[in-house]
């Protein structure tokens, strides 16, 4: 098992183009292609093997064997993976999409023989394209490697080690287990984030001119463009309808309590001790742990430290290193 094969990726946007430097200046050799022409110029400008010919950058993983990474909108998913069957349809396959469980039903129906791993670097800006792009973006961010019941773990530790030596730290969970948890930490606070911008945008220039911290901070993704908000949020609908529910019934909460005793402690309060138990959860003393990839349960202890907050941090032969709370 090779641990430096090439690295192609689809897609140049934010997070595939900071992917392709990242792994650039790690050593490695990468191409790429985007339906963007702005973006393949600007790209090749810099000096990049990069194009707008998605079939023959596939065709060129293929010969070499490299790593596909599918940078693209959830929207445009399927269309490239009809391309990977056709050009690279045995391909170590990952991608960086911040939803999993429908990327894995499409890569199981459109390319079947694919090594594939889910992926999805929790790292990103309100900006987008080529040019946001920084070979830094995902240095001590987490990323997930998805791990379900018939991952390669071999296919598995190579993305994952590629997704350590750019800087991450990998959070190996199931895609379903993934997709509830984004929807609480990233797609709700997208939603929220909309509609805190557009209620504020109501007040007008006196708002606008007294907007200070907690709006800014409270409204920062909501300059994130709306196609991919739109992807994100709407391909997680599953998931993210339970979870909206539940803010919505923490709000009509609030609201009845502030018509009924004027009082909003319940809410304060809940919300004070929320944000002091993540820092909490993400500030606690970690123990070193080791899952040996060739056990056989390596994909459930896998799976159990990832839905306990744990990372993998190294792949030392057929052991994964991890931390743990």
């Amino acid at each position: 098992m090779s641990l430096v094969r090439d690295v192609c990726v689809i897609g140049l946007g934010l997070i595939g183009g900071s992917l392709l430097r990242a792994a650039n200046t790690d050593g490695r050799t990468t191409w790429g292609a985007t339906e963007s022409t702005v973006d393949a110029e600007a790209a090749a400008a810099e000096g990049y093997q990069v194009g707008t010919d998605v079939a023959g950058a596939l065709r060129r993983a293929a010969e070499r064997d490299a790593i596909v990474v599918l940078a693209v909108p959830l929207t445009g998913l399927d269309d490239v993976l009809r391309s990977v069957a056709e050009h690279a349809p045995s391909c170590l396959l990952t991608d960086v999409t911040s939803v999993k469980a429908p990327v894995l039903e499409s890569v199981r129906r459109l390319v079947p023989r694919a090594r594939f791993v889910g992926g999805h670097p929790m790292a990103g800006s309100a900006a987008s394209g080529w040019a946001a792009g920084d070979p830094a973006l995902f240095t001590g961010a987490a990323w997930v490697a998805c791990v379900e019941p018939d991952t390669d773990l071999a296919a598995w530790a190579e993305v994952a080690t590629m997704a350590i030596e750019l800087g991450a730290q990998v959070v190996p969970v199931p895609a379903a287990v993934h997709d509830e948890t984004v929807a609480r930490i990233s797609h709700l606070p997208h939603l929220l984030a909309a509609v805190l911008a557009a209620t504020g945008a109501a007040g007008g220039p006196l708002a606008a001119s007294l907007a200070a911290g907690s709006f800014t901070d409270g409204t920062r993704v909501a300059g994130s463009r709306p196609e991919l908000v739109r992807a994100m949020t709407e391909g997680n609908r599953e998931a993210l309808l339970p979870v909206l529910d539940e803010a919505l019934g923490k709000l009509g909460a609030a609201r009845g309590s502030l018509a009924s005793t004027g009082g909003l402690a319940a809410t304060v309060n809940a919300g004070h001790e929320g944000a002091r138990r993540m820092t909490d959860l993400r500030t606690a003393t970690r123990a070193a742990v080791q899952v040996s990839l060739a056990a056989p349960d390596a994909r459930d202890g896998l799976c159990a430290l990832g839905e306990r907050g744990g990372r993998i941090v190294g792949i030392d032969g057929s052991t994964a290193l991890g931390e743990v709370a």
